[in-house]
């Protein structure tokens, strides 16, 4: 009886001891060394915030919808045999801008670019794509008649050459005005269309510039 005694009394000091060193270990954590745990954990991947935020989302968002859209313009000209007049030649320029331009503020986002470098991308896209929908709204106006265009692509045809080869030119010279509508759909023109993609590239742009603006 002695022996299971002076057993279950050792047994109940050791445990004992075994929480006051847990207690010990926990209790003896001070200030900065929790605050050198707390740094370490924010810097694992899973404790970060997403790289890039609206920077990336709006210059990526642009990308694509400029993409698409110049993909789109190429179907109409190489599948539907629908000729881009001077003015649809000059209203692709923006979207040749936007891919790559795009795409740079993506890869700067993604790499932690400085602040105003983002913002200077986002800003060049808002307005580029700005220009282009007022461009475009040029263009529907000359399409509805509401004023003259270029006269390059709405005046007279000029220049045709001697009149002895005037049938050969004809035959071989598809004049694009810009003045005569190719197609339709729910009443916008290709033109028309360009405007409303414009200003949607144009306000997601601007929003990006915005929120990554307002981020401290």
């Amino acid at each position: 009886m002695e022996k299971a005694g002076s057993t279950r009394a050792k047994v109940i000091p050791d445990v004992l001891d075994r929480g006051s060193v847990a207690d010990y270990s926990l209790s003896a954590t001070t200030p900065s060394e929790e605050a050198a745990v707390t740094t370490q954990s924010a810097a694992i991947p899973a404790f970060r915030t997403a790289a890039g935020g609206p920077a990336l989302t709006a210059s990526l968002a642009v990308a694509l919808i400029a993409a698409a859209t110049i993909a789109g313009a190429w179907f109409f000209q190489l599948v539907l045999d629908i000729l881009p007049c001077p003015l649809c030649l000059e209203q692709r320029y923006a979207y040749y801008l936007a891919i790559p331009l795009g795409l740079l503020t993506v890869l700067a986002a993604r790499s932690g670019a400085p602040r105003p470098l983002l913002l200077a991308g986002l800003a060049i896209l808002a307005l580029a794509t700005l220009a282009n929908a007022g461009l475009g709204t040029y263009h529907s106006g000359v399409e509805w008649g509401f004023w003259k265009g270029p006269t390059d692509c709405t005046g007279p045809v000029v220049n045709l050459g001697s009149a002895g080869d005037l049938l050969s030119r004809l035959d071989t010279v598809k004049v694009v005005r810009c003045d005569e509508v190719q197609w339709r759909f729910l009443g916008l023109s290709l033109a028309g269309y360009n405007v409303l993609i414009s200003l949607l590239m144009s306000a997601i742009a601007a929003w990006g510039f915005v929120r990554t603006a307002q981020r401290g």
